[in-house]
């Protein structure tokens, strides 16, 4: 069950990783890789930075499409 109660301007996992286009086991990667850091929430339900996650899946994209 996901926190209804998060902070503006951040994002639950299954946020960020729909934004990131990836499951919620490729967002623990990216995270254990350490591209993208956690920025609250609890460990069973992190929330991460809404700037992090778009910067990253700019970043994502661009590698794609060189």
């Amino acid at each position: 069950m996901e926190s209804k109660m998060i902070r503006p301007g951040y994002l639950t996992a299954h946020q960020a990783a729909h934004v990131l286009g990836v499951g919620l086991t490729g967002l623990r990667s990216i995270v254990h890789r350490g591209q993208l850091t956690r920025s609250g929430g609890t460990p069973r339900q992190p929330w991460y930075a809404a700037a992090d996650v778009a910067a990253l899946a700019a970043r994502r994209a661009s590698r794609a499409a060189a």
